[in-house]
């Protein structure tokens, strides 16, 4: 027995730089350059990097950026495809000590200003494709900013708007610039948006030690190791890649980088560079699916492929294992770094038929290793709901890689997270063997190829329509995007005539493309005794439509 009182293994046995280090996803980088030097780490094109040569022009980058005045706390963005650059931010970036924001660049001019605007953007690194909406939202955004063009040969090209383009900013820096791991792996190190109930996205901001620990949740969850090849069919701005960017990095893997996810590119390079590891939103493998034949190719080595965002039919996902895919599914949010479950394959599903495995494999499932708890609750009173496959309640999480927060935005953060839960806002059940299935989204965000959209943004600009008396917007299931906007509208009594192409029409002119309805049906809404729209009944019409 220890003598008098205290833990006697807390005396003398402090943390200290030999014991103790910030966890942080950087670390990845130098180790997959001093191990694995002259591999190929990114592809692109016809363009090849090593890891020593992918190390240096990261290090570059940062240099760059700190001889700028760029560091601690600054924002760094970012508007560019899956390409060099955009990987290279990843780490670049977050050695300086400042926040990555790697813009989604289907945005249109006011959503891309609103960011800049609400991050607080001091420079901003951006493919030349995208000239036209960057010039137009630097024009609302109404202050300066520095300006660093990206000349991807791949790309369509655009207007040069800033003093120099990318790689001879890079010139700027040192190959052997000494970067400074983060003093507190609390430290964030990438901000990200997405569109809640609200028009207005909000900045969901992500620290050091979620970034390190989601990346290697995902290398265990998806098998990648040094022989992985990586093909980047999802956008390396959605959660940061869902932390592949790093992931991959993480055990030396190859990124094969890919501008645009067409199957007619993403079938030959699968080939080509003998692909192994994939992701995307279920719209990606509905398009693998329903590919020309003359396109299509079947794979002897099977081909991972993570999915997540809307549940893909198991249709589509029978489809894709009968071409030589091995679909895995996961769930996340932007809150949560992307991945933080997943249908975890037991043994015993590979006896199943192809269309009982699919139903399996499309339930959200179990938490990742990474992931310290989750559950499904009654949200009032966080009692567990019991495991019967019918009781609904609200999935919750908790754990290193959720969220430090919502930027600017306290009350909100703080709803979030009540009850020392991350509340995520997706209703569902919990079957017998655990795995979790979501059966409905609380607060009625459309999940579109993989793109929240609020229903009340789209509201929003159907009201200001002169002939629209009312308007609601529900989720509707659509086999390419797996869902899709679904407008109810309410003319005035002189509206005269107004068609469904009116109306569509004029949300693409008032917001992103990807945000208009795809269907609009004219009529009175169903409403409660209280005159509240009652939207699941309208879940339900469009369901039939």
């Amino acid at each position: 027995m220890g003598v008098g009182g205290g833990n006697i293994f807390e005396q003398g046995l402090d943390a200290n730089p030999a014991n103790f280090q910030p966890q942080t996803p950087l670390t990845f980088l130098d180790w997959a350059a001093s191990v694995y030097p002259e591999k190929v780490a990114v592809i692109h094109g016809d363009s090849r990097f090593t890891y020593r040569q992918f190390a240096e022009r990261c290090r570059r980058l940062a240099s760059a950026l700190t001889k700028r005045g760029l560091g601690l706390g600054d924002t760094v963005a970012v508007m560019a495809p899956n390409s060099p650059p955009m990987l290279e931010a990843h780490f670049g970036v977050p050695m300086t000590g400042a926040v990555l924001n790697a813009i989604n660049y289907r945005l249109d001019a006011a959503g891309i200003a609103f960011i800049l605007g609400h991050g607080e953007a001091k420079i901003i690194i951006t493919d030349r494709e995208y000239s036209p909406v960057i010039s137009e939202a630097l024009q609302q955004l109404g202050r300066a900013i520095t300006v660093i063009d990206i000349d991807d040969p791949l790309g369509n090209g655009g207007e040069l708007l800033g003093e120099k383009n990318y790689e001879a900013f890079l010139a700027e820096g040192e190959p052997d610039f000494v970067w400074a791991p983060p003093e507190d792996e609390w430290q964030a190190i990438t901000l990200n948006y997405t569109s809640g109930t609200t028009g207005d996205p909000k900045g969901v901001v992500y620290h050091h030690r979620g970034g390190f620990l989601n990346a290697l949740g995902n290398a265990l969850v998806f098998g990648l190791n040094r022989d992985s090849v990586y093909l980047w069919t999802l956008p390396m701005f959605h959660c940061n890649g869902w932390s592949y960017t790093w992931g991959v990095t993480a055990v030396g893997g190859t990124h094969v980088c890919l501008r645009n996810p067409d199957p007619a590119l993403i079938f030959p390079l699968i080939e080509e560079h003998a692909v192994t590891h994939m992701c995307g939103a279920p719209i990606i493998l509905n398009m693998l699916v329903h590919a020309p034949d003359d396109v299509k190719r079947r794979f002897d080595s099977p081909v991972e492929v993570a999915t997540g965002g809307a549940a893909p039919p198991s249709a589509v996902i029978e489809a894709m294992e009968a071409m030589g895919f091995n679909v895995t599914h996961l769930y996340g949010l932007t809150e949560c770094y992307g991945p933080s479950t997943f249908a975890a394959p037991q043994p015993e599903w590979a006896d199943l038929e192809p269309e009982e495995k699919a139903r399996m494999i499309v339930r959200q499932g179990v938490r990742y290793p990474t992931m310290s708890g989750q559950m499904v609750m009654d949200p009032e009173t966080m009692a567990p709901v019991p495991a019967d496959a019918e009781t609904i309640g609200e999935l919750m999480l908790q754990g290193n890689t959720v969220m430090k927060g919502y930027l600017k935005n306290p009350d909100t953060t703080t709803a979030a997270f009540a009850g020392g839960w991350f509340h995520t806002g997706d209703l569902g059940v919990v079957h017998a063997d655990g795995y979790v299935e979501i059966k409905d989204r609380s607060k009625d965000i459309i999940l579109s190829g993989g793109e929240n959209i609020s229903s009340l943004e789209v509201e929003e600009a159907l009201y200001k329509h002169p002939h629209v008396m009312e308007a609601a917007v529900v989720a509707k299931p659509n086999e390419k995007w797996g869902e899709s906007p679904c407008a109810f509208v309410t003319l005035t009594p002189k509206a005269g005539e107004v068609s469904a192409e009116d109306i569509i029409q004029w949300c693409k002119d008032h917001l992103a493309h990807f945000k208009a309805p795809h269907w609009v049906v004219f009529g009175p809404l169903p409403k409660t005794s209280t005159g509240k729209i009652q939207k699941f009944v309208l879940r339900q019409q469009a369901k039939e439509l």
